[in-house]
This record gives structure tokens, C-alpha cells and sequence, in this order.
């Protein structure tokens, strides 16, 4: 790996650290005539003249000619539409000011090889990559759709992770802070031990047959078997699919089916507040459906998780199932790394569809592990110095980018928790962070509206004196519930990165830099470096200025998905063929007289539910599947805490007369067959 070097004075206090091969804006850099830059981030500038900080009264923390507040010195009125970073904060930030941000991300659009190319080079390559650094085709009319980034540089993000970390001498600084279901226990892996359990369990898969560009499913809870069964993946080469434990049977099926799994990872149960899921039994019904279409597994390793159930009491099926503590410890501490290209497949990650076909969402090595890393230091401002929680479940593509690979690119120390956050109280968040002084707390705006409705009393009996960063992702957050995170968990003294991305991107695309500019509630403000967000009508022209329309992204950035698991036609259909030339978001959008961007969510017929996207096709399906029901047609409605909520139409069968107990029936129908919606979430039928 090249030895790296400071970066010039100008782009110091971004704290990059590049190779000396790209230290500098490369000579076409100069030469280009400007592309654009998004439009009405320019005038972010006149709001911090508008603003002067020289007319703030210090007392108040109120600006003067402008609604505003400043961090830490005020709390966010309903009046207030600007929240501006105090001096101490700014200048400890990644990314200081307005200005440094504006530098930065001309460079990163006008010469994206020459950026990417200098973040790349903090990483190892066994192989560096060879040119073009990039290449793209988002016009379907020109031919396939295309992304590559670094291809022919051979790496591997275990490696990055893990031993990177150790041989810079952080082997016994934590990786994970490991908190249960029940309160009163813990545990933690440090780098190094990470590392070993990670080495044992890629030795026991390759002992057992897989090899590079297989498939392995994990089905497992918040425990720290789910990131070390990630990483072990993903250190021979392997491709995992991580399906969130609260599937049903038929969903996981759906995607043991369609990955072709050479093994499948569960457990035997899962605590989830006062309720014990038996996790064994879902995986037995999966196996017993994938296999009456000709998919079959002949190994399931199974955690015992004894604080939820003994393996005594668990069901049991010799020959196929065997008992990660009886075997796993028993593989060597070291493994040998197999080098990828950064073109090679990382993971797949299912996502609902319109159609009510998951889509396999294929993300790979290198450039996933590039803008994941970059987007998780700064989008957090992330110190080495921070404990770093994200609420998010593996299952979900938060808990891929910013519980596991982000934070362990970066050295961080994180925090996951295996329960329910409710449990035994609506204080177990902050008990939570009061007890591993956790400094970067992000969570989805669903756990936030459950946490307002719950009332203050659960936060305000702890500190929290550790917090000094917020962080959303999921869904649009609306102003109300930002000004209640950031007045009631954060004292008025953390900035929130209130963050726009979706399981395709891979990462942060619009988001806050804490520190860089005055935050508007609700807005995730502007793009990240690379990134060129356009806003366009129903034709597919550009929108200049104040608007609204549909969200789309023109050229490529390292970490976009490469396509559909085996299904490329519907890839380009579904992303690219809506509107030519760009990435269709499938999001609204609005642009506000200041630039600032709000996103107004999904434009087609999937429902945000607690953050989490269900097509209404499934519901529909579901429904139907009823006896007494003939036709189903569900659509979204405005929920005060999960976002939205699933309205059901419903016409039954001939003869069949509606009564409550037929309703709670379908109600129960849907949570049988979809075992991620609460009853709660269907408002009606």
C-alpha cells in the first residue's frame, strides 16, 4: 500500500489523509469547465450573510434579521427555521464551514476519479486499480446500464475492517459493546477478538464447501454472531444475505430461493422485550417451502442462545442442523484473506418492490467500502474518541452501512442492542447510552415519535451528558419530531444529521455535515461529496430553482448497487428507464428557495412503514390469501408514529357478511404471513 500523506493546507481540515499520487487536484482538474453544482446550494451563502454571526446577541442564542437559533445557546422554537453551529463546534469539525464543503465538492463533481481515487488510497490494495478509475452508462439507449469504480484493484473489506485495524495497533481498543434483551448484562469484543471469532467461523465455512461467490443466508437477531457472520462472508469471498429476523417463513424462503444459499445461519430464539420469537422453527418452515421448488440447504448452523432458549428445548433436525458452539470454537484464529475485485460481489440485500417481488439488491467490495467508510466519518463526524450507536437491525441496509462496515472501516467502537428499546421502559434507549457514553446516536424517526408519545419523563431522568451528535435515517423526519430530538434528547446542543439514502444507494447521498452549515428542521439539507441530485417533472426536464418533482441522480457514485440479483432487465426498468440519463429515486422531492432539499416520500405504491418499505402488493396478497376474502386493494395512510399505516379495501366472497370478528381474521392473516406488521400498523379494513 503506497504511504500516505498529508493532503494540502486547503483540505487539511477535512482530515483526509491521501496517497501522494492524488494529494492534489489532478491537472485536468483545472482545465475543466465547471460542471453546475447542484442547484441553490450557492445560496446557502447569502443565508449565513443574512445571518451574520457578528449581530447575535450571545445571551439568547437568538440571530438577529433571521429566525434562527444556535446550538447549544437556545432551544428550536415552531418560529425558528434555521439552526446554526456554535464556534467550538465548528471548529473541531471534519468539515468546518460552508465554504471548506463548497471546496470540496466542486472538486469531488468537476473530478470524481481524482476524489475517489485519493479516499481509496487510505485503504489496503493488494492490487491498486487500473483506469479508467470509473466508468458509467446511465442511458439505456446507449446501451446496458453500467457502474464499475476501481476495477482491477484487488482488496478485501474483512481485511480493512479487521487486520488493518490491528496492525495500526488498535487490537485491543472495543469494536462492539454488546448489549442484551434483559438489562443488567453485557459483553464486548476488541478489535483482536473480533478478528479471531471472525477467522474461526470463515475456516468452519470453508471446511464445509463455501467458497468465493457463493451465497450464505443469515437469519439471526442483534446478537454479535450477525456482523462476525458478515465479516467472516465476506473474508472468503462469499456473498451474504442478511434477512431481517421478524420475516416470516414464506419471506425468508423467497430469498433462500432465490440466493441459493450454501448454508443458512439462525438461531434457536431470540428474546424481543417479554416475548420469546423461536427463530429455528421459521428457518425449518423456510427449508420445507424452498425445497418443494428445488432449492435445498443441507446445513443450518445454529447459535444457542440460551438467555431466550436452551438447546434442550429446542427443536432439532439431525443431519441438518448443527450447533455453532459445538463446532465454531474448535477452527483455528487465523484465516487467509481472499482477495476480490472491487467489482467482485459484497452482499445482496432484499427490498420490496411494487410488484410484491423482494428485489436482491447486489452491492460490491470496492466502492461500497469506500463511500460507506467516507460517508459514515463525515455524515457522523466521526472522532476516534466517539461511541457510536445505531439503532438499526442488520436485516436492514442502515445496520450493513452504518452498524458494520462504516464504523469498523473507521476504528469506531459501536454499540448493538439485541431487544426491544421499549423494554422494560421507554428509558432503556438512554439507560443505553448513559452506561457506554455514547457520543453518535442515530435512529429512525418511528423510534423518536414512539419516544414523544411515551413523554419526556423517560429521557429527562438520565444526563445524556455523552450525546454530542443526532442522526436520522429511514424516512423523511417532519420538523415537529426534529425539534423535539434535538430540544429534548439533545439539550439544544447536538446538531442532527438528519440523512436521505436508500438500501440501492449504499450510503448517505443527501445529508448534514455537523458543523458545516445552519440545519433547517426536517430538510436533510444537501448532497454529499460526488453526489449531483436533479429534481425533475413528469417529462424528465430539469427543475431549476424553488420546486418540486421527482428525485433522480445524475453520474455515479462508488457505492451504487450494480443491479438486480439476476434480474438485470428489471434493474434498468424499475431505476433507469423512468426517466434516461439518471438514477430515478423512485422519492420526492422539494427544493426550497434556499436551496435546501425535503424529501416528501415514496412516489409509487410502496408504504413506509416505521422506516421500513412494503409493497402493497404483499399486503394485498396476503389478504387474499384469506378464504372469505376475493379482492384486496391496500394504500398508505398518515400515521402519528410509524410514518404510515396500511389502509385495506376489501371485497369478500359472495355470501360472506362483514362482522369484527372477520376483520380481526384478515388483520391476523397479514401478521401471519407478514410477521413484520403490527397490528397496529393496519389502521383498517
Amino acid at each position: 500500500m503506497e504511504a500516505a500523506t498529508a493532503l494540502s493546507a486547503a483540505h487539511d481540515a477535512l482530515a483526509f489523509q491521501l496517497s501522494p499520487a492524488v494529494a492534489r487536484p489532478s491537472a485536468s482538474y483545472s482545465r475543466i469547465c465547471c460542471r453546475r453544482l447542484p442547484v441553490g446550494i450557492g445560496k446557502a451563502n447569502q443565508i449565513l450573510k443574512n445571518a451574520s454571526r457578528s449581530t447575535q446577541p450571545s445571551s439568547t442564542g437568538k440571530i438577529t434579521g433571521v429566525n434562527a437559533v444556535v446550538l447549544g445557546e437556545a432551544l428550536a422554537s415552531e418560529d425558528d427555521e434555521l439552526v446554526f453551529p456554535n464556534d467550538d463546534f465548528s471548529r473541531q469539525a471534519l468539515v468546518p464551514s460552508l465554504e471548506k464543503y463548497l471546496e470540496m465538492y466542486k472538486w469531488s463533481v468537476e473530478d470524481p476519479a481524482g476524489f475517489w481515487s485519493g479516499i481509496a488510497s487510505q485503504f489496503y490494495w493488494k492490487q491498486k486499480w487500473g483506469q479508467p478509475v470509473f466508468s458509467e452508462n446511465f442511458d439505456f439507449r446507449k446501451g446496458n446500464i453500467k457502474i464499475e469504480w476501481f476495477r482491477g484493484g484487488i482488496t478485501n473489506i474483512c481485511y480493512n475492517c479487521l487486520d488493518r485495524n490491528v496492525e495500526s495497533g488498535n487490537g485491543d481498543k472495543i469494536a462492539i459493546y454488546w448489549e442484551p434483551n434483559d438489562p443488567g448484562s453485557q459483553d464486548s469484543l476488541t478489535y483482536s477478538q473480533l478478528l479471531q471469532s471472525v477467522c474461526q467461523l470463515a475456516n468452519y465455512l470453508k471446511d464445509k464447501g463455501v467458497k468465493k461467490g457463493d451465497a450464505v443466508v443469515i437469519y439471526l437477531p442483534m446478537i454479535m454472531e450477525l456482523p462476525i457472520a458478515m465479516l467472516a462472508c465476506a473474508r472468503i469471498g462469499a456473498l451474504h444475505s442478511v434477512v431481517f429476523a421478524g420475516f416470516s417463513a414464506e419471506s425468508l424462503a423467497q430469498r433462500i430461493v432465490d440466493s441459493k444459499p450454501k448454508i443458512v445461519i439462525t438461531c434457536n430464539a431470540v428474546n424481543r422485550g417479554s416475548k420469546v420469537i423461536t427463530l429455528i422453527d421459521i428457518v425449518d418452515a423456510a427449508l420445507i417451502e424452498s425445497a418443494k421448488t428445488g432449492i435445498s440447504v443441507d446445513l443450518c448452523l445454529t447459535y444457542e442462545n440460551k438467555s431466550a432458549m436452551k438447546r434442550e428445548s429446542t427443536k432439532w433436525q439431525e443431519g441438518r442442523d448443527v450447533w455453532w458452539q459445538d463446532v465454531v470454537p474448535k477452527y483455528p484464529t487465523t484465516c487467509e484473506v481472499e482477495w476480490v475485485d472491487a467489482e467482485d460481489p459484497l452482499f445482496l440485500l432484499y427490498t420490496s418492490g411494487s410488484t410484491g417481488k423482494p428485489k436482491g439488491v447486489l452491492h460490491t467490495t470496492g466502492g461500497y467500502m469506500v463511500y460507506t467508510a467516507t460517508t459514515f466519518k463525515y455524515a457522523f463526524d466521526y472522532k476516534p474518541s466517539d461511541i457510536y450507536w445505531c439503532t438499526a437491525d442488520c436485516g436492514w441496509i442502515t445496520g450493513h452501512s452504518y452498524v458494520t462496515y462504516g464504523p469498523l472501516l473507521n476504528g469506531a467502537t459501536v454499540v448493538i442492542f439485541e431487544g426491544a428499546l421499549n423494554y422494560p421502559d421507554y428509558g432503556r434507549c438512554w439507560d443505553i447510552v448513559e452506561k457506554f457514553k455514547v457520543t453518535i446516536f442515530q435512529a429512525a424517526p418511528t423510534l423518536v415519535r414512539s419516544l414523544i408519545r411515551a413523554g419526556v419523563e423517560y429521557v429527562t431522568r438520565y444526563p445524556r451528558k455523552s450525546l454530542r451528535v443526532l442522526a436520522s435515517a429511514g424516512e423523511p423526519i417532519n420538523p415537529s419530531t426534529w425539534r423535539w430530538l434535538f430540544n429534548v434528547v439533545g439539550d439544544s446542543r447536538c446538531p442532527i444529521s438528519d440523512t436521505w439514502w436508500q438500501t440501492e444507494t449504499g450510503g448517505c447521498m443527501i445529508t448534514p455535515l455537523p458543523g458545516a452549515w445552519p440545519q433547517k428542521p426536517g430538510s436533510a439539507t444537501f448532497p454529499f461529496f460526488g453526489i449531483q441530485p436533479v429534481i425533475v417533472n413528469e417529462k424528465g426536464a430539469e427543475i431549476e430553482g424553488e420546486c418540486s418533482g421527482y428525485l433522480c441522480v445524475k453520474s455515479s457514485w462508488p457505492g451504487a448497487f450494480r443491479t438486480l440479483y439476476g434480474d438485470h432487465e428489471r434493474y434498468e426498468t424499475t431505476y433507469f428507464k423512468p426517466f434516461p440519463g439518471y438514477y430515478f429515486s423512485g422519492d420526492g422531492c422539494r427544493r426550497d428557495k434556499d436551496g435546501y432539499y425535503w424529501l416528501t416520500g415514496r412516489v409509487d405504491d410502496v408504504i413506509n412503514v416505521s422506516g421500513r418499505r412494503i409493497g402493497t402488493e404483499e399486503v394485498e396478497s396476503a389478504l387474499v390469501s384469506h378464504p372469505q376474502c376475493a379482492e384486496a386493494a391496500v394504500v398508505g395512510i398518515e400515521h402519528e408514529v410509524k410514518g404510515q399505516g396500511v389502509y385495506a379495501f376489501v371485497t369478500l366472497v359472495e355470501g360472506v357478511s362483514y362482522s369484527e370478528e372477520l376483520r380481526k381474521s384478515l388483520i391476523l392473516t397479514v401478521r401471519n404471513k407478514l410477521p413484520f406488521i403490527s397490528d397496529r400498523s393496519i389502521c383498517s379494513t
